[in-house]
């Protein structure tokens, strides 16, 4: 019997509580419902059944999903897939197309059905599998339709349910099912106008919970959003306690038992001594006096030494290696790199480093929101002097220390604290930190521009260009470079370049560079126009009237420029434009001109101050690079003597 075979021999698993639905509506009705959509979702449903089996809690999750095509267009998305792992393990599926014939709807198998490994950014190997369904005899009017069911092994780590997709649904659902004896909880998001109904009933001993939405926009991508987490209608739901034989038994709810679960992980991290990493730890720190010095020494070692390789495996996403064993392979992913930074800290002598869990500014929720491991997908160490906590994140081998990475910025951090912890907020690192200052002395050759310039990157702007850079080759950190320092125009050469402090995290990056630009002056008559911007920041960030998310700056900065230009004898300054300043709660702008003897200077500096822009912030921004565009646009009038 053929792989297919076993398939459709499952009896059509379309679970009991959800029956296959044939919405009456013709396919006219929905393609003049949804006009310029090429599918829709009629139902996707989800549900829990929690019950407590031999004294255990059982989490059985049922999943259903039914489409269908509106247009000839939408016949080319023949796929669907949903995932699976070690701890989330597939109990059961089936999937099949319907399409119409002599009046009758004909269920046709499923053509093929694959597993393969999830794709996840940055994830170097993950148990996560994604079973990839491939549809056959699609047309307009055809239904896919698929059903799995899975077991979650572990209550802590029930998934969110997302009320939104890439295409419209008519309607979605999420449903509970409990033992009277099982108390849930769950948490709204994105829902202002309380759209997604609501119900609550019991029958025979099971309470069940309902939540559903009904005609459901899809989600629009939109460049720099924080993510759909900020904007998609979702729920999350946890179990607080159940009771077996009148014993209750607490699992989440508050910041205690989150931590609590936690520390489970890490009760018995590095409880035996590695006489290989203490003496290289010893030999490092030296004749270092201070504690800053040496935990600094040891979370550079830890960047330059252990590279950074994610790994999902069962239990293994939660529970960080042994130091010895990081030490060993040199390499590790986050908590990993947590390991080593606090063992190597203890063989120092560096009191006050500890392990944190974190969430990145992709996940919105803070611990108050919700006290769960949804708030939480990243571990680093910290670091406690006496004026401050640094946040010690070695995934990044560029930050500098006493910088947090960009992407925790803002993000509340879960502090082990002894037995106990501390919540700490991570500082948004200020624009003057992450700074750019760029120096240009420019000459005018007839219509041509020949430069020198001097660039200067500071802080997290220093890491991101390193970063982007990365070890590439000769030729193509040229054209890299390249790119980097472009001024006005595709005209623009790059003759040479030079790089200092590549290495030195506590030095400002800088790259020295020669150029010539051609084409840039505008000439009329015994007249040259000549612009000084040679950069112009932000100048096509007009953010679009039908925008629906929020708009994230991946960091503030401060870009200072100070451009100078040799005036050839034969020409004179006939018109100047005058000096701008401006200042908002979203952005600070300042334009200064001189003029001494024959020599121009142009002082122009531009911060960000504000890291997420709000849906109520973009009239004001899109007012403040108005004002800019106006200022790029003011030339220098010369003439011929």
């Amino acid at each position: 019997m053929t792989w297919l075979n076993k398939i459709n021999c499952l009896l059509i698993l379309v679970f009991g509580i959800v029956n296959f639905e044939t919405l009456a509506q013709p396919l006219t009705t929905f393609q003049n419902k949804y006009p310029g959509h090429n599918e829709l979702i009629l139902k996707e449903y989800q549900s829990y059944d929690f019950s407590i089996i031999k004294d255990k809690l059982q989490v059985i999750q049922d999943n259903y999903f039914e489409s269908i095509i509106l247009s000839d267009v939408g016949i080319h998305n023949n796929s669907e897939s949903f995932t699976f792992s070690e701890l989330v393990p597939l109990k059961k599926f089936d999937a099949f197309t319907i399409i119409q014939a002599k009046g009758k709807e004909k269920k046709i198998p499923i053509q093929q059905a694959t597993d393969k490994n999830a794709r996840q950014t940055s994830i170097f190997y993950s148990d996560v599998k994604e079973k990839k369904l491939t549809f056959s005899n699609l047309e307009v009017g055809a239904k896919k339709v698929y059903s799995y069911q899975s077991e979650f092994l572990d209550p802590f780590l029930l998934h969110k349910y997302i009320f939104a997709n890439s295409v419209p649904m008519e309607k979605s659902t999420l449903e509970i099912t409990a033992d009277k004896n099982i108390e849930i909880g769950y948490k709204i998001f994105n829902d202002p106008n309380n759209q997604i109904l609501f119900t609550k009933s019991e029958k025979k001993g099971k309470i069940s919970y309902n939540w559903t939405l009904n005609e459901v926009n899809p989600l629009k991508f939109e460049s720099n959003n924080p993510g759909f987490l900020y904007i998609a209608p979702h729920i999350i739901v946890y179990v607080k306690n159940y009771k077996v034989n009148q014993n209750t038994k607490t699992v989440l709810g508050n910041v205690d038992q989150l931590f609590d679960y936690y520390k489970s992980f890490v009760k018995n991290l590095n409880t035996t001594e590695d006489p290989e990493l203490k003496q290289k730890t010893l030999e490092l720190v030296g004749d270092l006096k201070s504690n800053d010095e040496k935990i600094k020494a040891i979370f550079y070692w830890v960047k330059d030494n252990i590279k950074y390789v994610a790994f999902e495996n069962g239990y293994e996403g939660f529970i960080p290696r042994e130091a010895k064993l990081v030490n060993e392979r040199k390499f590790g992913d986050c908590k990993d790199m947590s390991s080593i930074i606090t063992e190597m800290a203890k063989y120092a002598g560096v009191p006050n480093v500890n392990l944190c869990w974190i969430g990145t500014r992709r996940i919105p929720y803070s611990y108050n929101d919700i006290a769960t491991p949804a708030v939480d997908d990243h571990m680093i160490a910290s670091y406690e002097n006496e004026n401050e906590i640094i946040f010690l994140d070695a995934t990044d081998k560029e930050t500098r220390f006493g910088l947090p990475t960009g992407f925790i910025q803002g993000k509340e951090a879960l502090v082990q604290n002894g037995d106990g912890y501390k919540i700490i907020k991570v500082p948004v690192v200020g624009a003057n930190e992450n700074s750019i200052n760029e120096k240009l002395q420019l000459k005018l050759l007839d219509n041509k521009i020949e430069g020198k310039g001097l660039m200067e990157l500071n802080g997290l702007t220093r890491s991101n260009y390193l970063l982007n850079i990365g070890d590439a080759s000769n030729k193509s950190r040229f054209e890299i470079i390249k790119s980097l320092v472009l001024k006005g125009n595709n005209k623009f050469q790059l003759k040479n370049y030079k790089e200092e402090n590549v290495k030195n995290r506590d030095l400002p990056y800088t790259i020295e560079f020669d150029f010539t630009l051609d084409n840039y002056l505008i000439k009329a008559g015994n007249e040259t126009y000549l612009n000084l911007f040679l950069d112009k920041p932000f100048e096509k960030l007009v953010i679009e009237k039908d925008r629906i998310s929020m708009y994230e700056f991946e960091n503030l900065v401060k870009s200072n420029y100070n451009i100078e230009i040799e005036i050839p004898s034969n020409k004179k300054v006939v018109s100047m434009p005058e000096n701008y300043s401006f200042d908002s709660d979203l952005l600070k702008y300042s334009i200064q001109y001189t003029k001494e003897n024959n020599t121009l200077n142009l002082k122009f500096s531009i911060e960000t101050k504000k890291l997420l822009l709000n849906l109520s912030d973009f009239e004001s921004w899109n007012e403040a690079i108005k004002t800019l565009k106006n200022q790029y646009n003011e030339n220098i009038i010369l003439s011929t003597k």
